[in-house]
């Protein structure tokens, strides 16, 4: 029942901040007590039953982790709907890693092994150097602040758990955000458990969280050294950022930038940075018109320069479409023009592609915490945010003319001459 959980966690994300989003994955009765948002309060099952056939493209889901190493997007984790309707929200199943082939347009499944994590939703998942981490998130019987690795460019895919960290551990949380910088993984924020004496931050109690289970959100940061295993929290300088889950983090040069999340009954705009070398915090202005306030939310690096912002949900509980582009240097907010206005998604994952576009992947389409079926979704929409690199133009010009240039293909240098096989015939995209 461990997939369950993930309906667990929506619930909480509703009432306590963006557990209201993630709490949509939680077991029905957890939701009911942990917030007031009974959207969230949806019940989550785990299973690792395989699908009933196989499939070319992943299920639908939200609540899942997506990171990208070298040309590849794996996607791990989420929940979904039961097949019935009436029935219990599935987590899916914690041994699959769906890989896709931003070159290729491919999918394709590989099963893992080892000491694998439980099924969950709003886990936090990066990958440095070919490695992807877990920590966090919510199963069927709650959160957990337990760090799982799992190397990517392995044959055979299999998970550790990292047993022997010292130092003093995050609580208890899903819904959280990461920043990745020489070789350490910085947690900040979520929603949680009450936090242990020694934890430095502020942590805000959900009212509306179950008495058995007592949990809110945070505005904490811990720091997971991966060459000494070390947990650590810094000493922050200037105004830190409130609590808050179901927030967004991007991480550009020595900066670490977060934006938006649910605090208390409010879904926020505000976007702050801290120097990630001399820890003090920096609030940025948002402009009157620039993007409302959100939750479950992409926030993403698109250039050294750039940051892209897509979707989300509002304090009102609508479901969004808009896109952003946020100038680092100039500290300037513009719209993103589109063709997927009519795809609003939350709690999707973004992923930056090696040719200038970013990689949408699944979420809800609707409002999660209502009694509505949700509209989960494993559409993949590409957004071209940077120009096309003069190599991938003309590939895509080499394939538009294939009939008439294929017989000179023998004269490409061998590396480009597998790019273009490997280019046709992709037509499985999975929805974008």
């Amino acid at each position: 029942m461990e997939d369950d959980g993930d309906l667990q966690d929506v619930q909480d994300e509703d009432d306590d901040s963006e557990h209201e989003e993630l709490d949509f994955e939680w077991d029905a009765q957890d939701d009911a007590r942990d917030f007031d948002w009974v959207e969230e309060e949806e019940v989550v099952i785990d299973t690792d039953a395989p699908e009933p056939f196989a499939l070319d493209t992943p299920a639908e889901r939200s609540g899942h982790i997506a990171v990208v190493d070298r040309n590849c997007m794996y996607v791990w984790g989420g929940y979904k709907n039961a097949e019935e309707m009436g029935l219990f929200d599935l987590y899916l199943p914690k041994n699959e890693i769906w890989i896709y082939n931003m070159e290729t347009g491919r999918w394709r499944m590989q099963l893992s092994e080892g000491d694998l994590p439980a099924s969950m939703s709003g886990s936090c998942g990066v990958c440095v150097e070919g490695i992807l981490y877990l920590f966090g998130g919510h199963h069927a019987r709650g959160n957990t602040n337990l760090v799982y690795r799992l190397p990517l460019r392995m044959p055979v895919f299999s998970w550790e758990r990292m047993k022997d960290l010292k130092g003093l551990a995050p609580t208890c949380k899903d819904k959280l955000g990461c920043w990745v910088y020489k070789n350490r993984l910085m947690y900040f924020g979520g929603y949680g458990y009450v936090a242990q004496a020694g934890h430095r931050g502020t942590f805000e109690l959900d009212e509306h969280s179950l008495m058995v289970s007592r949990r809110g959100w945070n505005n904490h940061i811990h720091i997971l050294n991966l060459e000494t295993s070390t947990w650590s929290q810094p000493i922050t300088k200037g105004n830190a950022p409130t609590p808050r889950a179901a927030h967004a983090c991007a991480t550009v040069g020595n900066r670490g930038y977060v934006f938006g999340g649910r605090y208390m009954d409010h879904r926020l705009n505000d976007l702050y940075y801290i120097n990630l070398e001399t820890w003090e915090w920096n609030e940025m202005s948002v402009p009157q018109h620039g993007p409302v306030g959100r939750s479950w939310h992409s926030f993403i690096p698109a250039s050294p320069d750039h940051i892209f912002l897509f979707g989300g949900f509002t304090t009102n509980r609508e479901t969004l479409s808009d896109a952003w582009l946020y100038c680092v240097t100039t500290n300037e907010w513009k719209p993103f023009q589109h063709n997927h206005t009519e795809s609003p998604r939350l709690w999707h994952t973004a992923c930056s592609g090696p040719d200038g576009e970013v990689f949408v992947f699944g979420g809800c389409a609707n409002n999660l915490l209502s009694h509505q079926r949700a509209a989960h979704s494993n559409e993949l929409l590409t957004f071209t945010v940077q120009p096309k690199s003069l190599l991938r133009s003309c590939m895509e010009v080499v394939l538009q003319h294939r009939e008439q240039l294929e017989s000179m293909w023998d004269c490409l240098p061998k590396h480009l001459l597998h790019s273009l096989k490997q280019r046709i015939g992709t037509t499985n995209t999975g929805g974008s």
